[in-house]
């Protein structure tokens, strides 16, 4: 039988809000195929404040991509509650879940996800579409977004006519369609050039600062430890360590 890992906690630092915007409590994961059983969460207790920048981190299989879904809205616990806004996920509708995540939760994925045959513009307009906005605010809204990541004159281009952190913009523009108030990031950086990496970090980071977005990054990337306000280390399932930035000397020269 497997243990629960003990959580270790760090406080959030001075400067962030006190109120919760995500909080789960002893959420575990089991996968059952066959006699087989996989524990890829194993009783997760974490708080994470409004307008906080977290950056979670951990080896391959650790189980940081089923604690964004579960967070994410995306899955279900086996175990355990996912609260978002105090409200328990569980029980909501199918419909409530939808809008929670259209109109809360914003997603950005390594592989972009954009649709190919649909131009930037229609590819961050797509989600408005669900939320309700009509066809001229969404346009506004659209090419609003498309100049907030420096794209607003390739606002016709499609994926294929664009570079891999041109798309990377525009997934970015289009998580933010619905003005969410938070931002689950999977390995944004993980398929660009160090240089275009650090012009998505800078936008990740401005959006975090200036318009107050709950931001959690899943990475590999060290340079993201350098922008966060919390680190959140995951291994075996659980939840190895959490500290803030300024708890962690980090000499990036060094790493890089």
């Amino acid at each position: 039988m497997s243990a629960t890992v003990e959580q270790p906690v760090a406080a959030a630092p001075e400067t962030m809000s006190e109120r919760v915007i995500i909080r789960t409590v002893g959420m575990k994961k089991i996968y059952r195929r066959g006699e087989e059983v996989t524990h890829a969460l194993r009783g997760v207790d974490v708080e994470i404040y409004t307008g906080e920048f977290i950056t979670v981190m951990g080896p391959s299989g650790s189980g940081k991509s089923t604690f964004f879904n579960m967070i994410g809205a995306l899955d279900s616990p086996s175990e355990g509650r996912v609260f978002i806004d105090e409200v328990d996920v569980a029980q909501l509708t199918a419909e409530e879940l939808a809008f929670l995540r259209c109109r809360k939760i914003g997603y950005i994925f390594q592989s972009y996800n954009l649709i190919q045959y649909m131009t930037a513009l229609e590819n961050v307009t797509t989600p408005m579409a669900f939320g309700g906005v009509n066809a001229d605010d969404a346009r506004k809204r659209g090419m609003d977004l498309l100049e907030l990541v420096g794209l607003k004159e390739r606002w016709f281009h499609r994926p294929i006519e664009m570079s891999g952190g041109q798309q990377q913009r525009v997934a970015i523009a289009r998580s933010l369609a619905n003005e969410p108030s938070i931002l689950l990031c999977d390995e944004p950086t993980a398929n660009l050039d160090h240089h275009t990496g650090d012009e998505i970090l800078a936008i990740l980071q401005r959006l975090n600062k200036e318009r107050g977005v709950t931001t959690i990054c899943a990475t590999h990337d060290h340079r993201m430890m350098n922008i966060c306000d919390r680190l959140m280390w995951i291994r075996d399932g659980g939840i190895e360590r959490i500290a803030r930035r300024d708890e962690v000397e980090v000499e990036l020269a060094h790493i890089e």
